[in-house]
């Protein structure tokens, strides 16, 4: 599948997901609000009713429009009438039954002159017995009262008996929480399966060279008249012998990181004074750039640099780091390598004037297999398990690794080793 279609999948599958996920809401907020009609149409059927019901016991007429909303869970009823406590309770806990409103309630009852609250109580409609009170119902005998009723834990409630909708909607979450996983694991996989395809074609492109100079040199040693020429016999054996451990160090590059990802990386640490050790790398490599016109600049800013350390691995991320600044720098690579002392250990820095990276190229640098992009172009060398190494190494030494760069502005890394340990 190419990647345009892939891209197109992805985005069909998103923009299901996201219909489903929408319609879900949709008809559970639908759902939700024919409910709170419903309830809203109950509770002013019941407070009606029991206001006819006060109104019977007190011989008045019903007053237009009694019953007044203030919110979704608080009515007012504008009885203006004598109200007794009791009866109160008892009418409009049955009245609620009546009509099957089973959220628990609070009630309170002003005086109309005052708009003081001077009784109240709460009730739960869960125990169907009429409870006392815990105080004694006052004795109200003024004609000028009205009544309001609260219900505090309506939305609750509510949710509660919507619980089909609630059990869909988990069921949606899980489905949604899985596909998105899935699609997760499938982008991994073919990230995965792209940088392992670049990697055999890197594979191919280095193996290729040193194999096709062997096969020819070993065509010219099987020639007779070679003999006669013990100088060219010597040339063509050196360069068979060179190509050879050519290919002998790409092989054991990759047998040493398939070693490594076994989890199983002995350390064979022994105390170690960085600046020496850069410096011996420094020397190695210097006449190489030099020859190409470039310069390493070298600043051995540690003053306490002595370290515990494997040795042979630390050599080796120097060299694979210097070996990446020299790769991705030109024509002229002009690299700065400082050592020096900060308050998590030794800090060696290696900076560089080369092409840089953008930012997810950063994300990626060092995963195993993955090459900074050159396109069709195979001039700079490696498998992409270089960087891979050096952050394993650093790691298993429990220190750490940091990596600044912007494109057309070359690159840095920051290793910082841990100070001296038994």
């Amino acid at each position: 599948m190419n990647r345009k279609a892939f891209r197109l999948i992805i985005v069909l599958a998103a923009i299901s997901i996201a219909g489903v996920v929408v319609i879900q809401l949709f008809w559970v907020r639908r759902a939700f609000d024919l409910r709170e009609k419903q309830f809203t149409h109950n509770v002013n059927i019941a407070l009606l009713n029991s206001v006819t019901t006060l109104c019977e016991l007190n011989g008045n007429e019903i007053s237009l429009d009694p019953i007044e909303q203030l919110s979704t869970n608080y009515f007012i009823v504008n009885l203006n009438n004598k109200i007794s406590p009791g009866i109160l309770e008892s009418v409009l806990r049955s009245e609620f039954m009546k009509r099957e409103i089973t959220s628990d309630f609070e009630y309170g009852i002003f005086d109309c002159a005052s708009e003081v609250m001077v009784y109240g109580n709460y009730i739960s409609l869960e125990n169907k017995e009429v409870i006392e009170p815990i105080m004694k119902f006052p004795e109200l005998n003024k004609d000028a009262y009205y009544f309001g009723v609260y219900f505090p834990n309506k939305s609750a409630d509510m949710v509660g008996q919507m619980w089909i909708w609630v059990f869909s909607s988990g069921i949606l979450v899980i489905v949604v929480v899985f596909f998105t996983y899935t699609f997760i694991v499938i982008l991994r996989q073919k990230q995965l399966s792209e940088i392992q395809t670049d990697f055999i074609n890197n594979m191919t492109h280095e193996f290729k060279t040193p194999i096709s100079t062997i096969s020819i040199s070993s065509e010219v040693l099987k020639n007779p008249s070679i003999a006669s020429t013990p100088e060219r016999l010597l040339n063509y054996a050196n360069i068979i012998h060179i190509e050879a451990s050519r290919l002998q160090k790409q092989v054991d590059r990759v047998l040493q990181i398939a070693t490594l990802d076994d989890g199983d990386i002995q350390l064979a640490k022994e105390e170690v004074d960085i600046n020496l050790l850069v410096s011996s790398v420094v020397e190695n490599v210097e006449l190489a750039i030099s020859e190409s016109g470039g310069a390493i600049i070298f600043e051995e800013k540690a003053e306490d640099s002595i370290v515990l350390v494997d040795k042979l691995h630390i050599t080796n991320i120097i060299h694979n780091l210097l070996d990446n600044a020299i790769k991705y720098s030109g024509q002229a690579p002009i690299i700065h390598l400082k050592t020096k002392n900060s308050t998590d250990g030794v800090e060696i820095i290696v900076s560089d004037n080369g092409t840089g990276m953008t930012k997810q190229q950063i994300n990626l640098v060092f995963q195993k297999f993955y090459r900074v992009p050159t396109g069709n172009v195979h001039n700079i060398k490696g498998f992409g398990l270089g960087l891979y190494y050096v952050k394993l190494i650093v790691e298993a030494h429990q220190g750490k690794i940091d990596l600044q760069s912007e494109p057309g502005k070359g690159t840095t890394f920051n290793i910082t080793l841990p100070n001296l340990q038994p």
